[in-house]
């Protein structure tokens, strides 16, 4: 398994670039801009048609179990701007709630979407872990913390990498390359899994000829799903070996902001 790592690293490294540039690039030449200011106001109060990203997502982007919507607070810079170009050009749809994204992207210029990402890329660092005994209550299926870090930390001999060799010490994020997932939303975690697993959402970097987080999800049983979710909600950012608290900024630290 180690070295089927190792060579998944290494594939990943070559396109890094290309994720890069598919997260940031702008029509013709010249340098990338990004103003958080502006991406406060569409946040906070929205834009013509788009209402504010706080109604879903929460006053300090730190998501909704209930409406599904994901953490977008750090999780990095260059997979927001990705995600949102997805949307807008229906490279990705999502189900339930989330089917408004579409809509709202393509009413977002170019550089409204990365605006947006680069305040929420800014907020500060804050963790609000799931509820997970309120969502069992309320009747949603939550899997075992102890199970999902084995799998997050180590992954499943003979048939999934560990979340840690792409995402990092408890999905704490690998920017630009990989979103922090430490720390989201645990019915969004679910969610998205299960996309993948489906193939209803198929908007991953593709290595080698496969698409790595459907080849990922395609092994993953529901049981697996409830586990790592529940594990990865709630799991600590800063590792105590190396004691950093990574800021996945590495790229926004690059773009030229107007505050």
């Amino acid at each position: 398994m180690r070295k089927s790592t190792y060579m998944v690293s290494s594939l990943l490294k070559i396109i890094a670039a290309t994720v890069l540039l598919s997260g940031t690039a702008v029509a013709g030449a010249g340098k990338v801009t990004a103003n958080p200011a502006n991406g406060k106001t569409i946040f906070t109060q929205g834009k013509g048609d788009v209402p504010a990203c706080a109604s879903c997502h929460g006053e300090n982007a730190l998501g909704n179990d209930a409406m599904g919507a994901p953490r977008l607070a750090n999780i990095g810079y260059v997979y927001i701007v990705k995600q949102l170009t997805d949307l807008a050009a229906d490279k990705r749809t999502p189900s339930g709630m989330g089917a408004v994204m579409n809509g709202f992207a393509k009413a977002l210029s170019e550089q409204d979407r990365r605006d947006v990402a680069s305040y929420v890329d800014t907020l500060p660092r804050k963790n609000e872990p799931s509820d997970l005994k309120a969502l069992k209550a309320e009747g949603q299926p939550v899997g075992q913390t102890h199970l999902g870090k084995v799998l997050a930390h180590s992954g499943v001999n003979g048939k999934v990498a560990s979340c840690y060799s792409c995402h990092g010490f408890n999905g704490r994020g690998a920017d630009p390359m990989f979103p922090m997932i430490g720390g989201q939303k645990y019915v969004y975690l679910v969610n998205q899994l299960k996309s993948w697993r489906d193939g209803s959402r198929s908007n991953d970097p593709v290595v080698g000829g496969n698409p790595i987080m459907q080849t990922v999800a395609r092994t993953l049983t529901d049981d697996d799903i409830y586990n790592v979710a529940a594990y990865l909600t709630s799991a600590p950012p800063v590792n105590v070996r190396d004691g950093l608290l990574i800021d996945n900024q590495t790229v926004l630290k690059e773009v030229m902001g107007h505050h």
